[in-house]
C-alpha cells in the first residue's frame, strides 16, 4: 500500500492516543465509567463492576474497547484506566485492577510476569502471532538487517526511535539489540507511543530515512510501507503470545466474563479491522468504532458465547 495515498494519520493517531489518556485520567480514581447501550440488554451482570486497565498500544487499545462495550450492554458497570505498565501490573497484583487484555509472553513483559505472575490469573492467548521489530519505511535503501544500522547511523541522524520508557519493547531494543549489534552511536529516543508514531508520521511526508521500534499486530503496517528489518542474532526475541490476566480471584468473581474471555481470539484481518475503526475513524470516540466493528461482526457474540442484546 503506498505511502502518498494511505499514510496512517500519525498526527491525528497521536492526538487521539492523547485524548484516550486523557479521558482515562478524568473522573475519580482516574477511570472513565460505561454502562449499558441505551435500549441494549441489562444482561445478568446488571450492577456488577469491573477496572480494565489498558497501555496505549494499538491492539490494546482496540480490545480494551470492543469489551467494554460488549460488557456494558451486558449490565456490567466497566472503568477503564492508563497507569503506566508497571503500576498497572502492580494494580492488578494488589487487586485494584481485575483485568489486562495485552500481556505479551515469554519475552516482553517478562519481568513483570517474573515480579507478580504468582499473584495473577493467565485466562489465556486471544493473538498468538505477535513480534517486536526495528522497523524502517521502505524506501530507505541499503538496510535490511538491524546490523546494516551500525554502518549508518549518519543516515538517520543517529536516532533511534522507541515509545515508553518502561516497556518491554524499549527494554529489549536498550538491553538487546543495541549491545548485540554494536550500535554504541545511536541515541535511544525513549518518549511515549503517540510520540513516535508522530515522528514516523513526519518522516513518511518527507521521505526521511527513521529507525523506529514496532511491533505487530500494529496499525501502522496496514497504513505505511514500512521494512522490518532482519534480526539474524534473534536480538529482538522470538514470536510472541497476547495473553489476558486477571487479578487473583478473577474466575471466581467473574465467572461469565471468564468463560467469554477463554473463547476470545482474533485473526489479523479481524484485528486490522477492528484497529482502523477504533484508532482512525472513530478515534474521538473509541467505543463507538468498537460497537460499529460488531454490527460489521454479528457473529462476533456468538463464537465467545455472549448472550444477544
Amino acid at each position: 500500500m503506498g505511502t502518498n495515498n494511505r499514510r496512517l494519520r500519525g498526527a491525528g493517531a497521536a492526538a487521539g492516543l492523547m485524548s484516550l489518556a486523557l479521558l482515562a485520567a478524568c473522573g475519580g480514581g482516574g477511570g472513565v465509567a460505561t454502562g449499558p447501550e441505551e435500549g441494549g440488554a441489562s444482561g445478568a451482570a446488571e450492577g456488577q463492576e469491573i477496572t480494565i486497565g489498558w497501555i496505549p498500544w494499538e491492539e490494546d487499545i482496540a480490545v480494551t474497547h470492543l469489551w467494554a462495550a460488549v460488557l456494558a450492554d451486558q449490565g456490567y458497570t466497566v472503568e477503564l484506566t492508563n497507569p503506566d505498565v508497571a503500576p498497572l501490573y502492580q494494580g492488578l497484583a494488589g487487586g485494584d485492577i481485575d483485568l489486562f487484555l495485552d500481556t505479551w509472553l515469554p519475552d516482553t513483559h517478562a519481568d513483570y510476569w517474573e515480579q507478580y505472575g504468582e499473584q495473577l490469573e493467565d485466562i489465556g492467548v486471544w493473538y498468538d502471532n505477535a513480534v517486536l521489530t526495528m522497523t524502517v519505511p521502505s524506501y530507505v535503501e541499503g538496510v535490511e538487517s538491524i546490523e546494516d544500522l551500525a554502518d549508518n547511523a549518519d543516515m538517520f541522524g543517529g536516532r533511534i526511535v522507541g515509545i515508553e520508557s518502561g516497556s518491554g519493547l524499549n527494554r529489549t531494543i536498550r538491553e538487546e539489540a543495541i549491545p548485540t549489534y554494536g550500535l554504541d552511536d545511536y541515541e535511544f529516543v525513549e518518549s511515549s507511543t503517540s510520540a513516535m508514531l508522530a515522528e514516523l508520521d513526519s518522516a513518511i511526508a518527507a521521505e526521511e530515512p527513521i529507525v523506529v521500534g514496532l511491533w505487530r499486530p500494529h496499525i501502522a503496517y496496514a497504513n505505511y510501507d514500512l521494512r522490518d528489518l532482519e534480526d539474524p542474532e534473534g536480538a529482538m526475541g522470538a514470536g510472541e503470545e497476547i495473553h489476558m490476566v486477571g487479578r487473583q480471584g478473577f474466575a471466581a468473581d467473574y465467572p461469565e466474563l471468564n468463560g467469554w474471555l477463554q473463547n476470545f481470539t482474533l485473526n489479523d484481518e479481524e484485528l486490522q479491522s477492528l484497529e482502523t475503526l477504533v484508532l482512525q475513524e472513530h478515534e474521538d470516540d473509541p467505543e463507538a468504532g468498537a460497537r460499529a466493528w460488531l454490527a460489521e461482526n454479528p457473529d462476533f457474540l456468538e463464537r465467545v458465547g455472549v448472550p444477544a442484546a
